[in-house]
């Protein structure tokens, strides 16, 4: 049950130690966990105060902005730029379907940036409008952790008030790194990149991961040569082995130039732009380099080593089933704690967070057949387990569909670009153990297929389903033969 919700200037909160506190709950950052999680426990009747960086689109150490990573320099913006890009692909589409493009398209890039940053502004109120409609006292400012009830914020002014707390959430999520090689000065993150003043003609990006991918397929998309380079043979490591082969081979269908098993080991600057040399010893020139090989948890500033909170060695915060650190009364959610870095799991921790602590109930995360998509072009949404965790999961054989064929605006487009479909199924249970595709509109209709594998769906379910046509979902329930079995490897006998 929901107790009263205490407003400024009446009684303070009353300590387990006979003091006092401000505030039942503090939270340090305002991206999507720390916003998730605030509301919710005020929602719970708790008294809450949130501190986030003033509002900029490119991250520093004093810079952030309520949104957080994701509305502001992360998934959003990214995505509107995606949408930008893809049009050149129904440009050339569209002449077979009877469209009379004479000339040249022109493309204004500023124009782009003008309505992403707009955007991004808009959805920073917004987010700031849900906080102060739910009673949160909004600080803005650098929150660090004086000790286990207390937090200090300093303000842009750099002036510093401390902040006494029952509980504090730790919710500031992580930052683009850059790779330590000569000339690392010269190259970008994804947060300049997403604020680049001028489109690039020519594009390096190293990495092999989903912002690599989506800026090769984005800046191509929008006119630019593009040349990606990765330490693997695939892109996408961690998703299926299959799906990666068919993004690679889109990638490449789409004009990307791949190097795979590719480092860069130097940067300098030249009159015709920047050069970019590579461990196998060959040179290019290029506009810009991006630095896509990862994120750092954002933990150096809070003081957590003062305070006893455990942190790993990349800085990631530690934490148990519940989200609690090593500090019983502090808290941590989203990517600080470098779990499975995806806002919706964000909002998932920060939920169960709020709802065990100031809901009266005992909720923990639930991480299995967490959906997820990559936004290149065309995308690859999964859900569930690749077939190489399955593999090595399995106890039983597994049972493999794959469906790859060309989609009906393709046929008249006459674009030389396949969907594929694949499920991944236990072959004892019948149990559908993982799902993926690549193709348009496939985080779309990934979502629905996450609800059948978190209900437990069988093969025999999807093939007792009707399927909408004509669509291309309606492969996923129409694969009846099968691609191959498979085995898991053979596991020595033991009298134990």
């Amino acid at each position: 049950m929901a107790r009263k919700m205490l407003k400024d200037g009446e009684a303070p909160l009353v300590a387990d130690d006979g003091g006092t506190y401000d505030y039942d709950l503090f939270v340090i950052g305002a991206g999507s966990g720390g916003v998730r999680g605030s509301r919710t426990a005020a929602g719970f009747g708790a008294k809450v105060a949130i501190c986030e960086l003033p509002f900029h689109p490119i991250s520093s150490e004093w810079l952030g902005g309520h949104g957080g990573t994701c509305v502001i320099r992360g998934c959003v913006p990214k995505k509107i730029l995606v949408y930008g890009a893809s049009f050149r692909g129904e440009f050339d589409d569209a002449k077979q379907f009877g469209w009379e493009i004479n000339g040249d398209i022109n493309y204004n890039w500023k124009k782009l940036l003008e309505n992403k940053t707009q955007e991004i502004v808009r959805l920073n109120g917004v987010y700031k409008r849900i906080l102060g409609g739910s009673g949160v006292t909004m600080i803005e400012g650098a929150g660090s952790i004086v000790d286990a009830h207390t937090v200090e914020v300093t303000q842009p002014d750099g002036s510093k008030q401390r902040h006494t707390t029952k509980h504090i959430l730790i919710a500031t999520g992580s930052r683009a790194t850059l790779v330590d090689i000569p000339g690392k000065e010269l190259a970008i993150t994804s947060d300049e990149a997403l604020s680049l003043e001028e489109l690039p003609k020519r594009a390096v990006i190293l990495g092999g991961g989903y912002i690599a991918v989506e800026f090769a397929s984005i800046w191509k998309g929008l006119g630019a040569e593009v040349d990606l380079f990765y330490r693997k043979e695939l892109p996408l490591r961690g998703f299926d082995d299959e799906m990666r082969m068919v993004v690679a081979s889109n990638l490449e269908g789409r004009g990307i130039r791949l190097h795979p098993g590719t480092n860069l080991t130097e940067l300098s600057k030249t009159a015709d732009g920047i050069k970019v040399v590579t461990d196998k010893g060959d040179e290019l020139i290029a506009d810009v380099v991006l630095f896509a090989t990862g994120r750092a948890p954002n933990s150096n500033r809070l003081n957590l080593e003062a305070v006893g909170v455990e942190v790993d060695q990349i800085g990631a915060i530690k934490v148990d089933e519940y989200s609690r650190t090593s500090v019983p009364s502090i808290w941590a959610v989203g990517d600080v704690t470098n779990r499975i870095n995806l806002t919706p799991v964000a909002l998932m921790e920060a939920t169960c967070f709020a709802k065990t602590v100031f809901g009266g109930q005992t909720v923990k995360p639930d991480y299995k057949d967490v959906p997820c998509a990559v936004f290149c072009i065309p995308p690859l949404s999964v859900v569930g387990l690749s077939e190489q965790e399955a593999l090595a999961e399995a106890k039983n054989d597994l049972l493999v569909y794959t469906s790859s064929f060309n989609p009906m605006k393709n046929s008249i487009s006459k674009r030389v670009e396949k969907s594929t479909m694949k499920l991944v199924v236990d072959a004892d249970t019948d149990k559908v153990l993982g799902a993926a595709m690549c193709g348009p509109d496939a985080a779309e209709i990934m979502q629905g297929i996450a609800v059948a594998l978190k209900a437990g769906a069988t093969k025999a379910t999807f093939d007792s389903t009707v399927g909408i046509h004509p669509s291309a979902a309606e492969e996923f329930v129409t694969m009846r033969t099968l691609t191959r079995r498979v085995s898991p490897p053979s596991k020595p006998k033991t009298n134990l």
